[in-house]
């Protein structure tokens, strides 16, 4: 084999290890302070986890049960368009994406923001936002969209305060992230708090399944709503 083969093989997994490392290093400022974050909450198994319900209210108390039961059931995140029925419809229970988080806590607490979505945006198609390109209302995919829920609490008057105050923040809130890359995240509030502090913890999903996190001031907060007042 020449000589030139050995420079041509040597300069391709040299290209091959650069576009590799770039590919991770693309992500790595949110990568980094969720893995801090993680560290920080100091939490074992969810059976061990400390919580600290502050409302009688059973709506919260179910979408909380929710949110943190899917921390042991949905391990993928997956953003792939699904065709599911309505109402009532779901991607399968083991993979899913952030707004699904919210979605599915919100369901068990009697709201279902598949159809609750969907209705608004047959009637006000133009109050939402044009980033898909999409003409006309898609029960499949645009409740799992997070710019289409924070639309729909604005207009549902859901909305509360942005504090850089952790005790602002409630069990059963839904807090809206412009993360370091400038996509948008979305999570809820936990009863549980992180170890040696009062401050509560956020179940979302960020690209590893559902967890339970101290990340409510990780990102840049850009919605606070509050279905049950």
């Amino acid at each position: 084999m020449s000589k030139e083969h050995f420079q041509i093989k040597d300069l391709a997994i040299v290209l091959l290890a650069l576009i590799v490392c770039t590919a991770v290093s693309a992500c790595s400022s949110s990568t980094e302070r969720v893995a801090s974050a993680r560290t920080r909450s100091g939490q074992g198994s969810v059976e061990s986890l400390n919580r600290r319900p502050i409302s009688d209210a059973p709506e919260i108390k179910k979408a909380v049960d929710s949110a943190i039961d899917q921390t042991r059931q949905t391990l993928q995140y997956d953003p792939s368009y699904t065709k599911i029925k309505y109402p009532n419809g779901d991607v399968p229970i083991e993979r899913g994406v952030c707004a699904d988080v919210i979605v599915r806590a919100f369901r068990s607490a009697g709201i279902d923001l598949q159809k609750e979505v969907h209705e608004d945006m047959s009637l006000h198609f133009n109050a939402y936002p044009a980033k898909w390109g999409a003409r006309k209302p898609d029960s499949n995919i645009d409740h799992r969209r997070v710019p289409n829920l924070m639309t729909l609490f604005e207009r549902r008057a859901k909305s509360v305060p942005i504090t850089r105050n952790y005790s602002d923040y409630k069990p059963g809130d839904v807090v809206a992230w412009q993360l370091d890359n400038n996509l948008l995240h979305i999570g809820l509030v936990s009863d549980v708090v992180a170890e040696g502090t009062p401050n509560y913890l956020i179940v979302h999903n960020i690209g590893a399944g559902a967890k339970i996190e101290d990340v409510l001031m990780a990102w840049k907060i850009i919605g606070h709503y509050r279905m049950w007042m």
